[in-house]
């Protein structure tokens, strides 16, 4: 049994299939796997905590794990390790989320294109057709992540107490969270995962996109990740597509191709979830 995992800070999916790519399992979720935030005891306790993954866990082969936060070595190591505490018969490999991004989004296995992922979080890279190329090393969610779900919130958040969007957004959104000011900030300075909740508010520019301020909003988030992410490949871009991965660009699709017109780079392809597109990559080689 193969499994195939695609993490985020907010969510992990885990697909188990055979040496065919033929899926065994129904599609498994924990929560984010993010060693770059959690501590090691945390890990361990979300992927002891599903049942499904408990009862085959012997059966597993091989466990090809894309993450947010395993593109430095330490949290690399570190997740590795509870990994393959858990899979004793397994091999292990795991790889930042940039690369699920590649393989799920290149139409070819060694077509060129710059890769884009917006999700909880963001991240930017090239991909030579062989090795992947970043510009700017990620300093996390606090200073960076334009365009993505914690971005999002963090703007829907701000503009909501400064009184800087439209009073029927102001009435729904207050509807639909809790908006208390002790609320978000034990959320976001005294519990794990400060990221991802601020990404769950993202949910609310897609269920009124409608409006113009959230249409300006989702632009101008892209416009910010374009000009400090994307356009640093720029002698790169006059001959490749630019790809993009995750629900917030799924979603943002529309806006997307907007500023890629505005800023003339070509838009190529969008994958929501990007582990869909890994079973094949990762069964052809194996006997």
């Amino acid at each position: 049994m193969i499994l195939i995992v695609d993490s985020g800070s907010t969510k992990s999916d885990w697909i188990a299939v055979d040496k065919k790519g033929n899926q065994l399992l129904e599609k498994v979720r924990t929560n984010g796997l993010n060693p770059a935030i959690l501590p090691e005891k945390k890990l361990r306790k979300i992927i002891k905590g599903s049942k499904v993954l408990k009862k085959h866990k012997k059966e597993v082969t091989h466990v090809f794990f894309y993450g947010a936060g395993c593109g430095t070595e330490n949290p690399k190591k570190l997740l590795t390790t509870v990994l393959e505490d858990f899979f004793e018969n397994a091999e292990v490999s795991v790889d930042e989320d940039t690369m699920a991004a590649v393989y799920s989004t290149i139409n070819t296995p060694t077509e060129a294109a710059v890769v884009c992922i917006l999700g909880t979080g963001s991240n930017c890279s090239y991909f030579d057709g062989t090795q992947i190329h970043q510009r700017v090393k990620s300093l996390g969610w606090s200073l960076m992540d334009d365009a993505s779900g914690n971005y999002y919130g963090k703007q829907l958040i701000r503009d909501y107490y400064f009184n800087n969007m439209p009073e029927t957004i102001r009435v729904a959104m207050a509807d639909k969270y809790n908006l208390e000011a002790d609320y978000i900030k034990y959320n976001i300075y005294k519990q794990p995962n400060p990221n991802a909740f601020l990404a769950s508010f993202a949910e609310f520019m897609f269920l009124n996109k409608d409006s113009e301020y959230i249409q300006n909003l989702i632009k101008e988030g892209i416009r910010l990740f374009a000009k400090n992410m994307i356009l640093q490949y720029k002698e790169e871009l006059k001959t490749v597509p630019v790809h993009f991965a995750g629900s917030i660009a799924y979603f943002a699709k529309d806006e997307i191709l907007a500023v890629g017109k505005e800023l003339n780079f070509t838009v190529g392809n969008f994958a929501r979830r990007p582990i869909e597109g890994l079973a094949k990559f990762h069964t052809q080689d194996i006997e």
